[in-house]
């Protein structure tokens, strides 16, 4: 079984989709045209793509389409929040299906996109051929206080820095105190404060410490992405009944669910992929007992392609 990322490949295939009078966003297409569709749905929200995110696929297996969620940095407008919640991203990704002529395809998220993608198959499991999904979230009031608390007591160094960043006499709502900062119009205000945010996850979010850090405080447009749509999301309460996703998730009783999650994951809690496991038994749950969040971490990115690989016999199998 191969578990190392394929080989960096380019779109055959580039664009933008109008998908309301504010937003367009930006996709693209890898791999084999006539290949089974598969979705890369990026997290954050406000992440985007990579060139990166290409290689979790067999080019010659997989139709690998990608694209930028409204606010992230390849759509248009970058990092504009209106007209911008979970439900209009599912629409979304329903208007880029059609677009693109696909009649079912399997989806592939992790961290938010993982919230998105059982969102969508919730509404539309009649379009998907499974999904691999990596560090669940629930997007639950105890998965938005994880976020902060875990690495308050895990990492205390790290919530020093992040916590510092405020005056003093805005530390007391931190939350509500960086919201308006890294919304703010003006980029000597928030940008320094979607620095501060977007270094704080970076900073937990392998269990062993990384370049991420410093890569995502030194391309600005990443860092207020993730930090702007990440806040937002958080502050604007996506779903009215805070416990949707495990409400519906019967829906998925006969949708192929492969999910793979770090132990020591400090932006996700491990908790929220044992619920599905236990509310579906026929899902995989994929423990990497080394590792944290970031879908990069050897023991998870070995996973994700193992599933990919997994998945590409089964689907073989079956025809």
């Amino acid at each position: 079984m191969r578990q190392e990322l394929f080989p960096a490949i380019t779109p055959y295939n580039s664009g933008y989709l109008k998908v309301s009078d504010i937003h367009e966003l930006y996709f693209e297409e890898c791999g084999n045209p006539k290949g089974v569709p598969v979705l890369f749905v990026h997290g954050g929200p406000g992440a985007g793509i990579s060139e990166s995110a290409r290689r979790f696929f067999d080019p010659l297996f997989y139709r690998i389409i990608l694209f930028d969620q409204r606010g992230a940095p390849k759509s248009k407008p970058f990092g504009e929040m209106k007209e911008n919640n979970t439900f209009l991203l599912v629409e979304d990704m329903e208007k880029l299906r059609r677009h693109l002529n696909v009649e079912h395809w399997l989806l592939f998220g992790g961290s938010w996109g993982s919230t998105l993608s059982l969102t969508y198959a919730q509404l539309h499991a009649d379009r998907c051929l499974g999904m691999i999904l990596r560090g669940i979230w629930l997007f639950r009031k105890e998965d938005v206080s994880w976020f902060f608390e875990a690495p308050a007591k895990i990492s205390p160094d790290h919530w020093k820095r992040f916590i510092e960043f405020l005056p003093e006499n805005e530390r007391g709502d931190y939350f509500e105190n960086y919201y308006q900062r890294i919304m703010h119009d003006d980029p000597k205000i928030h940008m320094p404060a979607a620095n501060a945010f977007a270094r704080f996850e970076a900073d937990n979010s392998t269990l062993i410490p990384s370049g991420a850090t410093a890569s995502i405080v030194t391309n600005e447009k990443a860092s207020l992405g993730i930090s702007r749509c990440e806040i937002f999301y958080m502050r604007n309460n996506q779903f009215e009944d805070p416990n949707y996703l495990m409400n519906n998730i019967h829906k998925l009783a006969h949708v192929p669910l492969t999910m793979v999650h770090g132990r020591y994951d400090y932006v996700c809690p491990i908790e929220a992929a044992f619920l599905i496991k236990e509310a579906l038994p026929h899902s995989k749950l994929v423990v990497i007992n080394d590792a944290g969040h970031s879908a990069y971490e050897p023991g998870i990115k070995r996973a994700l392609v193992e599933a990919t690989e997994e998945f590409k016999q089964l689907y073989k199998e079956k025809k």
